[in-house]
C-alpha cells in the first residue's frame, strides 16, 4: 500500500523503515530536511511540504502523523484537513489525548475525512520487534488500512496466545494490532497502557533501590548484603514471575553501569500518566499505584534516588528519552 508519513523522529522514521521493508510505498515529510534525505536513501519518496505530500499520494489517500502531542499535532491535522479529500484517512499515531481525538474525528467527518487514532507502543525497538497498535476510529477505515497495521505489528508467534482464546476473540490481537473502538478509543487504551507502565516501572525502581541500600552501614549485624544488582536483574529474567521487557531493559542498563552514573534521577512524564489519573477521577475508580507512581516522578525533579536513576535508564532504553535538565 501507499501511505504518507509526517514526523520522522525516533519512532516515525522507523515506522517508515519497517513499512518500506514490508513492501509498502511511503511518501515522507519532516521539518528537518536531513531526516527526509536519510529515508529517501532507503527507498521512501520525500516531500517538500504537506501540500507536496498530499499531491504525491494516490486517492483514496492515507496519511500517518507521528508528531509530539499538543500544538504541533493539532496544527498538522488542521493543515491536512484542508489538503485531503472526502474518503481519505488521517491517522494520528502519537500520544494525543483521547478527548482531542473525539473532537477531531467529528470535525473531519463533516468534511468526509476518516480519522484513526493509533496508540503505538514499541519505542526505538519497534523497527525490529514491531509495534503494538491500539486503533480507534471508523471500522471501514481500519479494515482498508489493515495491511499497514499488520506490517508494523510484531506478528503471530512472537508470544504464545493465552489458553482459551481460540475461536472466541479477535485473532488480530495475537498479531499485535487491534481495532478497539470508535475515535478516541485507541489513544484511551494507549493512555491506560502508559499509566500501567508508570506503575510497573516504579515497582522495579523501588525494589532495586531497596536491594542496593541493603549494603549501607548501620543495619543489624549480619543483615547487610552487598548485592550485585545487574546479576539479580539478569537472574530474574529467567523463570521469574516478574520477567518482562521492562526488566530486560533494567538488566541492560545495570549491565552497562551498575551505578547508573549517566543519570541524575530526574524523571519526566509525557502526559499519559496524568491523563490516566484524570480519567480515574472522572470515573471514580481508585488508582492508588498509578497515582503514586505519577507523583513519584514529580518528586524526582526536586531530589533523586537510585530508583529514579533506574526509571530514567528504563525510559532511555525503551524510548531514547533523555533527561530534561533541571
Amino acid at each position: 500500500m501507499q501511505i504518507g508519513v509526517i514526523g520522522l523522529g525516533r519512532m516515525g522514521g522507523n515506522i517508515v523503515r519497517r513499512l518500506t521493508r514490508g513492501g509498502h510505498t511511503c511518501v515522507v515529510y519532516d521539518a528537518a530536511a536531513p531526516a527526509i534525505a536519510a529515508l529517501e536513501k532507503e527507498g521512501a519518496t520525500g516531500a517538500a511540504s504537506l501540500a507536496d505530500l498530499a499531491a504525491k499520494l494516490d486517492a483514496p489517500r492515507a496519511v500517518w502523523v507521528m508528531l509530539p502531542s499538543g500544538a504541533v499535532t493539532e496544527q498538522a491535522v488542521e493543515a491536512l484537513s484542508g489538503l485531503l479529500s472526502a474518503g481519505d484517512v488521517l491517522i494520528d499515531g502519537g500520544n494525543s489525548n483521547f478527548k482531542d481525538d473525539v473532537r477531531r474525528a467529528r470535525s473531519l467527518a463533516a468534511k468526509g475525512l476518516h480519522y484513526l487514532d493509533a496508540g503505538t507502543s514499541g519505542g526505538v525497538w519497534g523497527l525490529e520487534r514491531g509495534y503494538c497498535l491500539m486503533v480507534g476510529g471508523p471500522k471501514e477505515a481500519f479494515d482498508r488500512l489493515e495491511p499497514i497495521f499488520a506490517t508494523l505489528a510484531p506478528g503471530a508467534g512472537t508470544v504464545p496466545p493465552s489458553p482459551g482464546r481460540a475461536g472466541r476473540h479477535d485473532p488480530r490481537a495475537e498479531r499485535g494490532y487491534l481495532h478497539v473502538g470508535p475515535a478516541g478509543a485507541g489513544h484511551f487504551v494507549k493512555m491506560i497502557h502508559n499509566g500501567i507502565e508508570y506503575g510497573m516501572m516504579q515497582a522495579f525502581a523501588e525494589g532495586f533501590d531497596i536491594l542496593r541500600n541493603r549494603a549501607q552501614p548501620g543495619l543489624p549485624e549480619g543483615e547487610s548484603f552487598d548485592i550485585n544488582l545487574a546479576d539479580v536483574a539478569e537472574l530474574w529474567r529467567r523463570g521469574s514471575v516478574v520477567a518482562s521487557w521492562l526488566l530486560d531493559l533494567s538488566a541492560s542498563a545495570l549491565a552497562k553501569n551498575g551505578e547508573l552514573d549517566g543519570f541524575s534521577g530526574r524523571v519526566d512524564d509525557s502526559g499519559e500518566g496524568r491523563w490516566t489519573v484524570q480519567a480515574a477521577v472522572e470515573e471514580a475508580v481508585p488508582a492508588d499505584v498509578l497515582t503514586a507512581s505519577l507523583y513519584a516522578r514529580f518528586r524526582s525533579r526536586r531530589d533523586h534516588t537510585f530508583g529514579e536513576k533506574l526509571l530514567s535508564a528504563m525510559r532511555y532504553e525503551f524510548g531514547g528519552h533523555v533527561e530534561t535538565k533541571a
